[in-house]
């Protein structure tokens, strides 16, 4: 007798799910294609390890993003995995300003730890990630003995045995392995040229290697969500507003370590430095890759900036505009119109990304100016950005003697009524706009006196 078997038609999103992927995914790969051949420097603690869920999120994300053509070096933390020796073997650990004092038996459940820490890891990174994203990758991990250190010493008449920091960083072996495809796999341990072993903080050992390899990112993965002031996370800090964040006592004792070691990369030649939550699932991926992040970023300018553009934003604009002109809210510019006039053009920038332009079209003889191309990322709306580009295009005006600004918009009208402008007519317009106007657009008037 034949056996009936049962035909699995298999299911597809709905057109909703479908269309919010698409998005994601749309306003992901400008973040991508920057990232692509960035070196990043990721720590992480030793809880992410002692949680086989969190380890597999982050091999994952890691295997991702490796993936995509960015370069990686993790530094793991062994702090519950100490804690849990140290128990069996009936230590009492000690501690000053947050840092382990580690005499010889302490010595000895670091290495141990860090042997079971570091195994734990690569085995996740070997096990082929069946049934994720990233199933069949060979990712390649390799691990070395790149950190030479040398003791803490005495501080404040405390010793710290052999507690250390890092001395120097072999580079250029870190380099070669990450030139080779390779994630390099770090320990907090470090050897003195004569041999003697030394326990080094994640955090350390992490911010020396992104220095000594001039890497793009320092990514401390933490316990906490970011910086926070008065319960208010801080989505960007610049350097400086760190700096005076720790002198004025604002933040709490784990934001003042992590600001430390953020400023001290940054002094390093290190770009950004982000502090994101290891216990978020994606919490990595999501900070690099989308334009609000989910913790906080430290650089020494303001990342978001506004600013005239330059012939090197001509792409970006018009891939800006695109979607805007497809559905008849912007009239289509050639890309040849755009390179002729980027000196009209404004943009608002995130990270190298370009979210937000207008530009101004003086005409000086009627002491008015025309306002165009006004466009912000659907993503990033309602933040206020369009407010920004508005005030800057009236700040370029004024500078140029201009007295009034006017614009033309077939969809848009309430907003610039509520902005101050004004409805008027075709014979408001200077005589060489009149000439130009499209009476089959028909699109409304607005000025605006300054």
């Amino acid at each position: 007798m034949s056996e009936k078997y049962e035909t699995i038609v298999p299911s597809e999103p709905d057109a909703g799910e479908r269309l919010q992927w698409v998005s994601w995914l749309r306003s992901a790969a400008p973040y991508v294609h920057l990232h692509h051949g960035r070196t990043f420097v990721i720590s992480f603690a030793g809880e992410v390890v002692a949680d086989r869920t969190l380890l597999n999120h982050l091999v994952m994300d890691v295997s991702l993003i490796a993936s995509m053509g960015m370069r990686v070096v993790l530094v793991h933390g062994s702090r519950p995995q100490i804690e849990e020796l140290m128990s069996l073997r009936k230590l009492e650990g000690q501690f000053y300003k947050g840092v382990r004092i580690t005499g010889p038996q302490e010595l000895e459940c670091v290495k141990e730890a860090c042997g079971e820490t570091r195994f734990d890891i690569e085995a996740a990174f070997s096990q082929g990630l069946p049934n994720t994203p990233m199933q069949h990758s060979r990712i390649k991990v390799v691990s070395g003995n790149f950190v030479t250190a040398r003791p803490m010493g005495i501080i404040d008449g405390v010793d710290y045995l052999h507690t250390g920091v890092v001395r120097k960083v072999d580079a250029e072996s870190i380099q070669d392995l990450l030139s080779r495809g390779n994630i390099v796999l770090v320990s907090p341990t470090g050897f003195s040229p004569t041999g003697e072993a030394f326990n080094l903080t994640t955090e350390d050992v992490a911010t020396a290697i992104a220095v000594a390899i001039h890497a793009d990112k320092l990514i401390l993965s933490v316990g906490v969500d970011g910086v926070r002031i008065q319960g208010e996370k801080q989505q960007d800090l610049t350097a400086q507003q760190a700096q005076a964040l720790i002198q004025s006592k604002q933040v709490d004792d784990e934001d003042v370590y992590n600001l430390g070691y953020a400023l001290r990369a940054i002094k390093g030649g290190v770009d950004r430095v982000h502090i994101v939550p290891y216990a978020m699932d994606g919490g990595i991926l999501t900070e690099l890759f989308t334009h609000d992040g989910v913790g906080t970023m430290i650089s020494t300018e303001n990342m978001e900036s506004l600013r005239e553009a330059t012939i090197d934003d001509v792409a970006a604009i018009v891939k800006l505009l695109e979607p805007f002109e497809a559905e008849g809210i912007l009239v289509k510019r050639p890309r040849e119109k755009i390179e002729r006039e980027i000196s009209h053009f404004t943009v608002l920038e995130h990270d190298g990304i370009i979210y937000g332009s207008a530009a101004l079209y003086p005409y000086p003889e009627a002491e008015i100016g025309e306002m165009a191309a006004v466009a912000v990322h659907p993503d990033y709306q309602g933040a206020g950005d369009g407010d920004r580009l508005l005030r800057r295009i009236e700040q370029r005006a004024r500078e140029t003697g201009l007295k009034r600004i006017f614009v033309l918009t077939t969809r848009t009208a309430h907003w610039f009524i509520k902005r101050g402008f004004e409805e008027a007519t075709v014979e408001n317009l200077p005589i060489e706009k009149q000439r130009m106007y499209n009476w089959h657009r028909r699109s409304k008037i607005f000025i605006k006196t300054l």
